[in-house]
């Protein structure tokens, strides 16, 4: 198939400029500045007047809840959110049942894909207190790295032992993307949250007992064993403004933020509750601006979304009872071009963060960028077209978003994946899979 992306704004590598695409198969074939319009016969043609073309958004960090716990979740289910958000790959936590923590883990996850995946796909491999001896079996050209919990979540996959974390972190090759929260701190202040308040202490104390202080101790020690190591280290999820002090200073070491972060602040417990909780906690109004600071500033290198559905009645509850996670992807990228729009970060800072450092930073192969010869990987987005969140559009599994209700001026129109339009305007086609992600670490 022959396609002309045609008259559209196109952003990439910190440029804006009008111009047309040309996309044979499912590769970039060529980029047209001059302005002309190109007359070769194509298969089909789509008219970006007044839209802006982007890579497609590469998402490093989702939970899609495949295998095991599909009643939530699933990959086609989810990829299908991803494709609707111009999301057009994906990079899946090894948090699931079983964990992919085995091999065999890993490759059943891949396989699943290859058969459901609306979009690009890979897999993080997960690190426990003993499996570093399969580190050096991993391919590196299929997966991004490794997940580390350095803190409890969902999945119960929490490595704190001093020895198993020096082994992982001498051990690990590859990047190691880390969840860091101390347990120690947050089991000491929900016991006595417990103590005060009863056996399910409401969401609003939620940030409190994951507190700021919980999140800078793991950090420091994350950071300090990948200093000492040399370790490629990427933390997950930052959420205060004390972490961001640490990043910014050594090239392997970096940092990431989620949109639910960037967007809400502990007053929105009020009004959202359990809806917006999420681990690390979301926390302040003041660690929420320092964290958009932080995004033009260097110290942020990507832009994730932690997309971690459940059942709403999974969400019922408090601080113990209610699950932590929200699904996000779907929303993420008009939710950051809402941030565009207030000044907080440029298009192009925008596209450095969702498309182009994700690709830098884990090693992902002729994707993540608008060149000739690279994937066609693309997202068509359209300023100045209101459009509300409602339930009916909703492509989650969940059936449920925090952000329902929301007007955006910003619209996601068409997300083409590999050549393949597998999302137009309001509907996701079901004929196309994406394909296994292929990475070319230290290159």
């Amino acid at each position: 198939m022959k396609l002309l992306i045609h008259n559209a704004t196109i952003v990439n590598e910190a440029k804006e400029f009008k111009g047309s695409l040309i996309v044979d198969d499912d590769l970039i074939a060529d980029i047209i500045t001059d302005g002309s319009t190109p007359t070769a016969p194509f298969d089909r043609v789509i008219d970006a007047t007044g839209c802006y073309v982007m890579p497609g958004v590469i998402d490093s960090h989702v939970h899609f809840r495949e295998p095991g716990l599909t009643d939530k979740a699933d990959i086609e289910s989810e990829s299908r959110a991803a494709a609707a958000g111009g999301v057009t790959t994906f990079f899946d936590m090894p948090n699931t049942v079983p964990q992919t923590t085995t091999l065999e883990a890993l490759d059943d996850k891949f396989c699943r894909a290859a058969q459901e995946s609306h979009v690009n796909y890979s897999f993080f491999f997960g690190a426990t207190n003993d499996n570093t001896d399969l580190f050096d079996s991993l391919d590196g050209s299929r997966i991004p790295g490794i997940k580390l919990f350095m803190g409890f979540s969902t999945g119960n996959m929490l490595v704190d032992r001093t020895e198993s974390l020096e082994r992982i972190f001498r051990s690990a090759t590859l990047p190691l993307m880390a969840h860091c929260e101390d347990t120690n701190i947050i089991n000491a202040r929900m016991a006595a949250a417990r103590s005060r308040y009863g056996d399910d202490p409401d969401v609003a104390f939620h940030p409190w007992i994951r507190c700021s202080e919980a999140c800078l101790a793991s950090t420091q020690q994350a950071v300090s064993l990948a200093m000492k190591y040399g370790t490629r280290l990427h933390v997950a999820h930052v959420s205060t403004a004390g972490e961001l002090d640490l990043f910014g200073k050594a090239p392997n070491i970096t940092a990431e933020a989620v949109v639910g972060h960037l967007y809400f602040t502990d007053s929105d417990y009020s009004r959202l509750g359990a809806r917006i909780k999420v681990n690390p906690a979301i926390k302040s109004e003041a660690d929420r601006n320092a964290l958009r600071r932080a995004l033009t500033d260097g110290r942020i290198t990507t832009i994730g979304t932690d997309h971690a559905p459940h059942l709403p009645t999974q969400k019922q509850g408090g601080c113990v009872r209610a699950a932590s996670g929200m699904p996000m992807i779907q929303f993420s990228l008009p939710t950051m071009l809402e941030l565009v729009d207030c000044g907080t970060l440029t298009l192009c800072r925008l596209v450095e963060l969702m498309c182009h450092n994700p690709a830098r930073l884990f090693g992902v192969c002729r994707r993540g960028f608008i060149r000739p010869g690279y994937k066609a990987d693309i997202a068509i987005v359209r300023p100045d077209s209101p459009w509300t969140v409602t339930p009916a559009i909703i492509e989650s599994k969940c059936g449920w978003s925090p952000m329902e209700g929301h007007v955006y001026q910003w619209r996601v129109e068409h997300t083409i994946c590999n050549g393949h339009v597998v999302y137009e305007r309001g509907r996701v086609g079901s004929g196309h899979k994406g394909q296994a992600v292929e990475f070319c670490h230290n290159k």
